[in-house]
């Protein structure tokens, strides 16, 4: 097997190169070259994918403090409740 060198391509395609699915005649296999820009709606896929996943975040995040919040009342109003009670019982105690 001869190594592969300027003239071999005059003889066309090597095995490998023939079904590559990648390679492309004009880049010689340069990936880079040629590569098409996305289309305008996978670019709007794309930020509505972005904003979907920072939505999703604020929301958990005001899912959170919604619950701190409310356990922080609910703490709240039974310390208040507990306080009332203590009042109630030491006014009655005194009469």
């Amino acid at each position: 097997m001869a190594a592969r060198d300027g003239g071999s391509e005059a003889q066309g395609l090597g095995w490998a190169d023939q079904w590559d699915y990648k390679f492309n005649d004009t880049n010689k296999g340069d990936l880079t070259v040629g590569t098409q820009k996305p289309t305008k709606k996978e670019k709007l896929a794309e930020v509505n994918k972005k904003m979907k996943a920072a939505a999703s975040t604020g929301f958990q995040k005001a899912k959170v403090v919604a619950a701190v919040g409310a356990q922080k009342v609910k703490s709240g109003s039974s310390a208040g409740v507990r306080w009332m009670k203590e009042q109630y019982e030491k006014r009655k105690a005194s009469k």
